[in-house]
């Protein structure tokens, strides 16, 4: 039997089998592994855009999975999140070390107000449209207007969780490298004058609809000629954030900065 013949179909009007190449199916195996050699070649050019190489290829599927694209059998924490809530951390902490060596002559005020700016969504979800990760972003079934207005909102959200996964993968270093890379010209050229942290805050909670926010002072330590603050500022439904100043109006500034940034809040500082 000849192995190099075409296949047989059989023609539906006669019965009979003609010698007719079945050129419009692709052979199981084959798109199976054409799907896959697609799947990595997207893969290394994500990893290139991020310039990270993943030894931990789910840690990205999953720093670019929403939650609405989880079947309902999965948990929550096979989404971005737990990824977000980690690298909205680490990237503080490296942005804090780059804004300490950078400015070596900013008090702690400015400082906060620079890491405030430059860690709060607005900052994030502009890094990850320069890195054209929206189409990455895996959603459920939703209607084509409200995917892509859902990716732009997640944005900030998955560039955190992006720095979460470059974490796991590879350590603070190989995240260090992405944030410098990302964040260094942002932290250099500041687009418009710092606000007063206090200022944002308030503004933030009058328009959610919230009451001026409270500074308590928590703690004095030091002596009497360089004392130091610990002071906390409170706002319903929110936990409280702390700050450390030689005053309390220092302290308290410092404690603003800390909310803006945890909770995202937007027009920090520098606002494009």
């Amino acid at each position: 039997m000849n192995d190099d013949a075409p296949d047989l179909q059989t023609s539906s009007s006669s019965g009979e089998a003609s010698l007719q190449p079945d050129a419009g199916r692709e052979p199981a195996a084959a798109k199976k592994k054409r799907s896959k050699i697609s799947a990595k070649a997207a893969t290394a050019a994500l990893e290139a855009r991020i310039g990270h190489k993943f030894a931990d290829a789910t840690l990205l599927a999953t720093a670019f999975t929403h939650v609405s694209a989880l079947k309902s059998s999965r948990k929550r924490g096979d989404s971005y999140q737990r990824l977000e809530f980690l690298g909205d951390h680490v990237l503080g902490l490296i942005v804090s070390d780059m804004l300490y060596r950078a400015f070596p002559n900013a008090d702690e005020g400015e400082l906060s107000k620079r890491l405030a700016d430059l860690v709060r969504k607005e900052s994030c979800a502009d890094v990850a449209k320069s890195l054209g990760l929206v189409d990455d972003i895996k959603l459920g079934a939703v209607g084509a207007g409200a995917g892509a207005r859902l990716r732009k909102s997640v944005l900030g959200d998955i560039c955190e969780a992006v720095i979460g996964a470059v974490f796991l993968d590879g350590g603070y270093d190989a995240a260090a490298g992405f944030v410098e890379r990302n964040w260094t010209e942002r932290m250099h050229k500041p687009r418009r004058p710092l606000r007063d942290p206090k200022t944002v805050l308030q503004e933030w909670a009058q328009g959610k609809g919230l009451p001026t926010p409270v500074y308590r002072e928590i703690e004095r330590t030091g002596p009497h000629h360089d004392p130091q603050f610990r002071v906390a500022v409170e706002l319903p439904g929110l936990a409280p954030a702390e700050g450390v100043g030689g005053s309390k109006r220092a302290a308290e500034k410092v404690a603003a900065s800390v909310m803006i940034a945890r909770e995202g809040v937007g027009g920090g500082s520098n606002d494009g």
